[in-house]
């Protein structure tokens, strides 16, 4: 019959030690990657599995790599304020940074404003957000400016670039432009649009 992990490490204790640091930093989080499973557009919450696996200590002391369940109803974070929001259409396999309150953030998500805690947890898995955009290396972005502020596609096929270099511009680089609803791809004159005149019925 094995014997007990506690009976073992009694009289042991450097193993003792070990074992009592595994338990304490396997149970407190700060931040690892992630990669979103589900995303869902009314909560602006997600499902998220943690991209690496933990070396997890057994009771008979051996090290195993464990993947950790994937974490439901994970708050994500755009940029927003004063009432502007750049929101992103998140998909499934999108890569993202998993953050852990220092708190439990149940009151607060749920109602706003500065709550007491439901429960008093520090650094827990319940309590991730995910910050979308870190990515990893076989997702990096191909032809990245150096030169210019972009709003692009992955593929940088469509972007709108802002730049002061040579002469102050703001490029648009797409397979149609609309404005207002109405395409003006084609127009050789868009000083009209951008002057308000080409206003049409949405």
């Amino acid at each position: 019959m094995p014997v007990p992990i506690n009976e073992r490490l009694k009289n042991n204790e450097i193993e003792f030690n070990y074992v009592l640091m595994d338990r304490i930093f396997n149970h407190m989080r700060v931040s690892v990657p992630g990669i979103i499973q589900e995303f869902d557009p009314l909560t602006q919450t997600a499902t998220v599995q943690v991209a690496l696996r933990e070396r997890v200590r057994q009771e008979n002391l051996e090290y195993q790599w464990v993947e950790i369940s994937p974490l439901l109803d994970v708050p994500v974070v755009f940029p927003r304020g004063g009432g502007y929001t750049l929101t992103f259409p998140i998909k499934q396999g999108d890569e993202c940074l998993i953050v852990f309150s220092d708190m439990c953030i149940d009151a607060w998500f749920s109602n706003g404003g500065v709550q007491n805690q439901i429960e008093q947890r520090r650094h827990d898995l319940s309590d991730a957000i995910a910050i979308p955009g870190l990515w990893s290396q076989p997702k990096k972005l191909e032809n990245y400016s150096t030169k210019h502020v972009e709003l692009r596609n992955d593929k940088r096929t469509m972007f709108i670039r802002i730049t002061d270099e040579e002469e102050d511009a703001i490029d648009i680089v797409a397979p149609a432009i609309r404005i207002n609803g109405k395409n003006i791809t084609n127009q050789t004159d868009y000083t009209n649009w951008i002057n308000g005149g080409g206003q049409v019925d949405q």
